[in-house]
């Protein structure tokens, strides 16, 4: 698979922009982006809390890289990424609001930190280093962390990148071959992994 990588890399960053996302260059204010906040918080501020239909858990935001959450609001603007709720919440977004949101949310709780865990899934991960790194611990500001992601949430992102519903060529072509076994197993290690928090306000 990482063979396919650099050229769909380059193909990838022409289509969405992900070599060098304006927010990469421009840092959003936090303190803002936390009085923008009230209705991403209603979500992505309740630990546990899951999506209505389908039900799957809401994905953790905090220590996710600013860059990422902007590239994310950015697709659900763009409706590469299907999401009803999220589509009109994005809609309506200044870039210089989704950055000043982007930082409050990433910033909101420390990444945790810890050794990472063997499991199941982990032969299946060796494909998602060169992006995603070790254990799901992306360094490139533009590719999710994915470590200590919610694992059904995972398990709905890659079905929707396996089915088109969610638009990206990498990840199109990493998951493609994917079995359901295989996707639920790399869900499972990368979601035991020490990492992502839910998003909380700052006392």
């Amino acid at each position: 698979m990482r063979r396919i990588l650099p050229a769909l890399f380059l193909a990838a960053s022409a289509q969405l922009g992900l070599a060098m996302p304006a927010a990469a260059q421009d840092a959003g204010d936090a303190a803002r982006g936390q009085k923008l906040a009230d209705t991403c918080m209603g979500c992505h501020g309740i630990p546990n809390y899951r999506n209505a239909y389908p039900s799957y858990a809401v994905p953790k935001l905090a220590g996710q890289h600013p860059e990422y959450v902007v590239i994310a609001l950015q697709g659900y603007k763009a409706q590469t990424r299907k999401h009803p709720t999220m589509y009109a919440q994005a809609a309506t977004l200044s870039d210089q609001n989704m950055r000043d949101l982007a930082a409050f949310l990433a910033a909101s709780a420390p990444l945790k930190t810890g050794p990472v865990v063997d499991g199941a899934g982990k032969d299946k991960s060796t494909a998602f280093v060169a992006c995603h790194g070790e254990g799901g611990r992306s360094q490139m500001p533009n590719w999710p962390v994915l470590a200590g992601q919610k694992a059904d949430y995972i398990e709905h992102a890659l079905h929707q990148y396996k089915s088109g519903e969610r638009k990206d060529p990498i990840m199109g072509a990493q998951v493609a071959a994917l079995a359901d076994a295989d996707i639920k197993a790399l869900a499972a290690y990368f979601a035991a992994q020490p990492g992502l928090q839910t998003a909380a306000y700052k006392k």
